[in-house]
């Protein structure tokens, strides 16, 4: 089923020939809309820039994002390292939070389930949760479509950055020139959120145990985008029926320009989605242009700030065979590492010493200005069902933080490699609340500049996704890292 990817974007129609951005944004102003991102783990900002990304959920920290002038901000929920219930739970929370701080400051906005482009994470479960709670708080009009139904699903998972594309209702990730059907890659054999298929119709089917079947799942095609334009897809939109799914396809950033155009001209008639996408579309949807990835020399500016004379510390927690590849790519750069025996961290015995013998050695690196990789031994150990993975994932970055946590020395920057890592890296090992996203430092792997409140203040933050990159992706953001600008390629 693997398709040359060049021969497959060869076939399409050229792209929609006008800009969209500066209608988007246009609307956007004129409506007052701020776009609100849920972001299933960090990696979601890996397209935007200049933009807060929180950790918490106050009302009160609600609030304060949305009566600032910045068009969107990202909620880092991290609900895929969690079992669906407690996914939930959190979603319905924020949803609450939401409508209250947006009546507070009486903000219209909006709100994007970011979750993962290869298709893992909790759907339909915690976009319903989200959903019933908005609802139940907010009320819905007597006499309108949704009154007693949910609006449709809009499903867009295309990561153009990340290699992700959605051509005929097939979603495909990208090895090098070849696109192999994300249900055929070892993503789909994900312990905790495995599926089947790779056509998104009969994807959703499968997510939803049948509920939506998926002759039923209406689709966007990318003639509707190319050829028709936001008034094709705008017509498409507004018949999609409540209580269903929609699939939108996307093979370039301009396709997704002028979904989200489109959408928010349906969205002026009255139609409601509950949007499910990928990075790309958050970043369309709330008017953000792209961005140059950053230079060694920003870098090099930006690390200088803040403890200059130490080390830089990697941690690498993701177990996809991506990330091994490209851990081994790194340790061939010569730097120093410090192998994590996961084996260790899951007994009970061994743990507090394993630990410690890693802080203790990565203290040392760090306080004579080495960089250093901590990685996680590299033999996958999974449990019997979804419940027990995750279980076992969280005792594995648990013991990541408690490492972090006890280093004294300040690093001159920190890179996390892996989803549920960079998260918790952050939010329970740094103490972050709020951080700017200064953009990226290679396509799909966002830099963030740690907020006052932070164990390391005005710190580099790198969340590298385990997903995200070629074989050498994570030795390139190191040779980008390291003081000699020179050495970056």
């Amino acid at each position: 089923m693997t398709v040359s990817k060049n021969d497959l974007l060869a076939g399409l129609p050229p792209e929609w020939p006008h800009d969209a951005l500066p209608e988007i944004r246009r609307r956007l102003r004129q409506s007052g809309q701020k776009v609100v991102v849920l972001d299933d783990d960090p990696t979601g900002t890996q397209t935007v820039h200049d933009i807060p990304v929180l950790t918490e959920w106050s009302v009160e920290s609600l609030r304060a994002e949305l009566a600032n002038d910045l068009p969107a901000c990202y909620i880092l929920t991290n609900s895929r390292a969690l079992p669906l219930p407690q996914a939930e739970a959190l979603n319905a929370a924020i949803g609450r939070n939401l409508c209250d701080a947006g009546r507070a400051v009486g903000r219209p906005f909006a709100v994007i389930s970011r979750s993962d482009s290869t298709l893992r994470g909790h759907f339909p479960g915690e976009v319903d949760a989200l959903a019933d709670a908005m609802r139940e708080v907010q009320g819905v009009e007597r006499n309108t479509q949704y009154a007693t139904c949910r609006p449709p699903y809009l499903l867009i998972p295309a990561f153009l950055a990340g290699g992700r594309y959605t051509i005929n209702d097939v979603h495909y990730v990208a090895y090098g020139d070849d696109l192999v059907p994300a249900g055929e890659t070892e993503f789909a054999r994900d312990a905790a959120f495995g599926y089947r298929a790779s056509n998104l119709c009969a994807w959703v089917e499968e997510k939803t145990r049948g509920a939506i079947r998926a002759g039923d799942v209406m689709s966007i095609t990318i003639e509707d985008i190319r050829v028709g334009g936001p008034e094709r897809v705008r017509s498409r939109l507004m018949v999609a029926r409540p209580d269903g799914a929609c699939v939108v396809n996307a093979a370039s950033e301009r396709d997704l320009e002028v979904v989200a155009l489109a959408c928010l001209m349906a969205e002026a008639e009255g139609s409601r989605f509950l949007y499910r996408t990928a990075a790309s579309f958050a970043r369309a949807r709330a008017g953000i242009a792209p961005k140059p990835l950053l230079t060694a020399r920003d870098l090099e500016s930006l690390a200088s700030c803040c403890n200059a004379s130490a080390g830089g510390l990697i941690i690498v927690g993701s177990y996809v065979p991506k990330t091994s590849g490209q851990l081994d790519a790194l340790l061939r750069r010569g730097v120093n590492a410090i192998e994590v025996s996961v084996e260790a961290l899951l007994d009970d015995a061994a743990r507090s010493g394993e630990v410690a013998r890693c802080a203790q050695a990565a203290e040392a690196l760090l306080a004579s200005g080495c960089d250093v990789v901590i990685y996680t031994s590299r033999r996958l150990i999974s449990g019997a069902d979804a419940a027990t993975s995750l279980a076992i994932g969280r005792r594995v970055s648990d013991s990541l933080v408690a490492i972090v946590r006890s280093l004294a020395a300040q690093p001159r920057y920190v890179l996390a490699k892996g989803g549920i890592t960079s998260s918790d890296i952050a939010t329970k090992g740094l103490d972050v609340r709020r951080a700017m996203v200064l953009g990226q430092l290679l396509p799909g792997v966002p830099v963030w500049r740690l907020g006052s409140e932070s164990r390391y203040p005005g710190t580099i933050y790198v969340v590298f996704p385990g997903n995200v990159g070629g074989p050498d992706a994570l030795a390139q953001a190191y040779d980008l890292l390291r003081r000699d600008p020179s050495l970056a390629q």
